[in-house]
């Protein structure tokens, strides 16, 4: 891990009580290629505390892979039908052809693609597929977004690709792209805690960070839709879909 993942085992508890989980439509879509297959086993790398695990549980076997122990302790206790095992997108702890489906929520851009994506092609089966997934702000939410492109810690992120660059490589053909909103009711508290858990908040100094948290409790406090109890945060979730030839 870059030193800058390592920042999220230190933040695990947050991470699984703040980040918000993934819609059941979008892994329902992801997995589409291959649900008909008979004992789906599905490999979701990176997987954190286990978000997108939960997702994909209701239509596969899982076996959950991250190389944080502090996520894995988390993904143990909050999801334990999933098999987890430490590894990398690197260094998949799985035989060759051994899985129908490789997930990923959140975690593609900290992966070496060069030397991940081999893996990745080592351990599907012909025909299976490989599903990149992300929850974002929605573009479209003017509330959250003119703070975060405006503020002077969190607009430092901007023009950043954040992960999207597409499954490129000849064993996979094209990349299909699909959005599905995920309204994620949160409050204050909670969706300050949960940007507390975005790697570029956690590589901040100390006095940046609380600086910043002031600032957005400010923020959200004098907006009528945020100032007092929950609310709905409009997050929306994106897919990128490719088959394994």
């Amino acid at each position: 891990m870059t030193p800058r993942a390592r920042l999220f085992g230190t933040v695990a508890t947050a991470y699984a009580e703040h980040r918000p989980g993934y819609p059941a439509a979008a892994a329902a879509w992801a997995l589409e290629p291959v649900a008909d297959r008979a004992g789906l086993h599905v490999l979701d790398l990176g997987a954190g505390t286990g978000k997108l695990t939960e997702a994909v549980l209701r239509h596969a076997e899982v076996t959950a892979v991250d190389p944080d122990p502090a996520m894995l302790v988390e993904l143990r206790a909050r999801v334990p039908r999933a098999r987890a095992a430490a590894g990398t997108a690197e260094g998949i702890p799985l035989p060759g052809a051994s899985v129908d489906a490789v997930v990923c929520g959140q975690a593609w851009h900290w992966f070496d693609l060069p030397r991940a994506l081999p893996e990745i092609v080592r351990v599907l089966r012909p025909g299976g597929v490989l599903a990149v997934v992300r929850n974002d702000e929605d573009p479209d939410n003017r509330l959250m977004n003119e703070f975060l492109d405006a503020d002077a810690l969190s607009a430092r992120e901007g023009g950043h690709d954040h992960g999207w660059t597409p499954p490129s490589h000849e064993a996979f053909g094209a990349v299909e792209r699909r959005r599905f909103p995920n309204p994620h009711p949160t409050d204050v508290d909670s969706t300050i805690a949960r940007l507390g858990t975005f790697s570029w908040l956690l590589a901040a100094d100390p006095g940046e960070r609380g600086a910043f948290e002031r600032r957005l409790r400010a923020y959200l406090a004098g907006h009528p839709e945020t100032a007092s109890g929950e609310f709905v945060l409009p997050l929306v979730t994106t897919v990128l879909r490719a088959l394994r030839r």
